[in-house]
């Protein structure tokens, strides 16, 4: 399956990383359309109303062989974002199968490349998290796959997140972008641990704010918070992108 226009438009890849990203979107794609999976976080979300702990070993099982991975727009405007801005240091909590790692790298390398270009003497890289090593490995082996343009710029960082975030080895002082896309209860618990590397004016993305609105609550209440000194606003891509 060939890219279309608008993707080639989108995002600056080869041939070799545009082929990989139609295939990743479309196997992802199949399993997030799927009924089981619908009724899997319509489960999840009603657990969390009855009993406020939706999640537990059962939940992690059938997780393990998803993508879960960022739709392909709202990657393809996360990958414009990237650029426009100039980021160069990124944290990705939640890296799953790794097709959003993709888009960031390619945007790291880019706007390294261009900085470099000026003059200036510069690096960056993208922190990937996964609890999950099964699922490490497959991201690992898809950034083999899109090669050279991806696969230098990815740092991954294997378990419990609000620990591997802990380590100060190859951390970048400044970080300019953080995307949640992770299990809802940990979004605010992110923020709060990667906050005192942002630097100012860093973008933060976080998915699925509208449909998982009452699960984001908490993080919702932080970022409102005037004191906190955030801006915000939704846009209006499939389940919300904030």
């Amino acid at each position: 399956m060939a890219p279309t226009p608008a993707q080639l438009q989108s995002v600056t890849a080869s041939q070799r990383v545009h082929d990989l990203l139609v295939k990743l979107h479309a196997e992802s794609a199949a399993q997030e359309n799927s009924i089981s999976q619908i009724f899997f976080y319509i489960s999840r979300i009603a657990l969390y109303y009855l009993h406020k702990n939706p999640w537990g070993p059962s939940a992690d099982d059938h997780m393990r062989d998803k993508f879960v991975s960022l739709e392909e727009d709202k990657c393809q405007f996360m990958y414009l974002l990237a650029r426009t801005t100039g980021a160069r240091n990124i944290i990705e909590a939640g890296t799953s199968f790794g097709v959003s790692t993709i888009y960031l790298a390619l945007a790291v390398g880019q706007n390294v490349a261009g900085a470099k270009a000026d003059g200036q003497i510069t690096t960056g890289k993208v922190i990937a998290t996964e609890k999950e090593p099964t699922k490490a490995e497959r991201a690992r082996k898809h950034w083999e796959q899109a090669g050279e343009e991806v696969e230098p710029w990815i740092e991954l960082r294997v378990g419990d997140l609000l620990e591997t975030l802990k380590v100060e080895e190859g951390m970048p002082d400044q970080i300019d972008m953080l995307l949640l896309d992770i299990w809802t209860p940990l979004a605010l618990p992110t923020l709060e641990l990667v906050r005192p590397r942002l630097r100012r004016g860093a973008l933060i993305l976080a998915d699925n704010t509208v449909m998982a609105k009452s699960l984001y609550k908490e993080f919702m209440t932080y970022v409102y918070d005037t004191k906190n000194g955030f801006k915000t606003t939704t846009v209006p891509y499939s389940g919300g992108l904030r």
